[in-house]
């Protein structure tokens, strides 16, 4: 799907900003991307057309805009699959809050008495790393933390996937390590009665190619990270549905209610994980940031290209510097650092001063972070496509002479 269609700019000189954001102050350097990315004008204005031409609820609505709403909807959760390579026979794609809802809505309703183990890994967003202790907790069954190498592949024997509930990122949101063997391990579990679910938050927005093919059991992501409204998706197998132990339940989830029981809607799985009002506006934007993610050639180049030069960029100036500990194995759009002469956070604030807007801490990664590599807070520079050359110079020099000062 992405980059089937060509938006050119090779009109605009690479320092220059991307007409979808120029709406930012030219003395803004926003480098949060991994939390969430800004949002192109197209999007915004499809959000702004739901709330002031068709602001309607979907769902069994027989009036225009109701209908018109129903539609948006249905093309949303077909775009995804079609994003993903995936048949409608097989995938539903539900919407929710985030990535954390979306892994926990899966996970506290997975049924007893069939799994054996669930499996994490060590760099994972606490939106994987808590909800699997509770659910080992729930299930009664042994929690497995396995490593992951440098460049992200996950250390695994076979026997551990018998049955099990594995659930691990395909990208890190510390470094931006993939785990590039996630096929294999697919098929790996699926051979010893296993499941996996991947929180793909990370890799939709610049690398979901990585993710084609792939034939997990469950994929969560959030569209906030691909220049949509904050919003969850759940694209999940309908074997995987029909297992579940309903606990989360409202309406729009059922075809029929009587005084002790309830009929789940079989004729549409998608809404079996979407109980009460759905943020249908939100939907909307994240369809046409689709569009606009499929149509965008920043600078007349393949814009995976263009954020790799970015991060290629950036750490390799990051790396150079004195007194800067990159913690990165190599360039990806993700770059984390720390350094003995300055706090994080001081280093965050001082930036923030010139316009340069970096996240620090541990990034929700605590027990990888803190208590495994035993590391400082970290500072960390996350890429997106409001992003410029120009960006990147300037917050290279920047750290720099903050290092200088220190």
């Amino acid at each position: 799907m992405f980059g089937s269609k060509q938006k050119n700019n090779s009109t605009a000189e690479a320092t220059s900003r991307l007409e979808d954001f120029d709406y930012l102050n030219p003395k803004s350097i926003y480098l949060d991307s991994a939390c969430q990315s800004l949002r192109p004008k197209s999007v915004c204005a499809a959000l702004q057309e739901y709330y002031t031409k068709y602001n309607a609820c979907g769902g069994r609505v027989k009036y225009d805009w109701g209908q018109k709403v129903d539609e948006a909807i249905d093309e949303a959760r077909g775009a995804v699959l079609r994003l993903l390579h995936l048949s409608s026979k097989d995938y539903v794609t539900s919407f929710t809050l985030n990535t954390t809802y979306g892994i926990n809505l899966l996970l506290q309703q997975l049924p007893q008495g069939f799994y054996k183990r669930v499996i994490t890994s060590d760099i994972e967003h606490n939106s994987v790393f808590l909800p699997t202790m509770t659910l080992a907790t729930r299930l009664g069954v042994e929690r497995i933390v396995l490593s992951r190498t440098p460049t992200g592949e996950l250390t695994y024997s076979s026997d551990q996937l018998e049955k099990a509930i594995v659930v691990v990122n395909s990208t890190s949101n510390i470094d931006g390590r993939k785990l590039s063997s996630i096929k294999e391990l697919v098929r790996d579990a699926h051979e010893r009665g296993g499941i996996v679910i991947i929180d793909a938050a990370q890799t939709m927005a610049h690398n979901h190619e990585m993710l084609i093919g792939c034939a997990a059991d469950a994929i969560c992501f959030s569209a906030h990270k691909m220049y949509a409204p904050s919003l969850g998706v759940i694209v999940c197998r309908k074997s995987l549905l029909r297992s579940l132990d309903y606990q989360i339940v409202g309406g729009g989830m059922v075809s029929n209610v009587t005084e002790n029981n309830f009929k789940l809607a079989s004729e549409d799985p998608a809404s079996q994980l979407e109980p009460g009002l759905q943020a249908f506006g939100e939907i909307i934007a994240f369809s046409q940031a689709l569009k606009w993610l499929d149509e965008i050639r920043p600078f007349g180049e393949d814009r995976s290209k263009y954020i790799n030069s970015l991060g290629n960029e950036l750490f390799e100036g990051l790396k150079s510097l004195p007194d800067v500990n990159v913690i990165n194995a190599g360039p990806t759009s993700v770059v984390s650092l720390y350094s003995s002469k300055m706090d994080a956070h001081r280093l965050a604030i001082f930036l923030s001063s010139g316009g340069i807007m970096a996240r620090s801490g541990y990034f929700c990664c605590h027990y990888y972070l803190r208590e495994k590599l035993n590391l400082p807070p970290l500072l960390r520079f996350s890429i997106g496509l409001n992003n410029t050359h120009q960006d990147i110079t300037t917050t290279i020099n920047t750290v720099e002479k903050l290092m200088r000062s220190a």
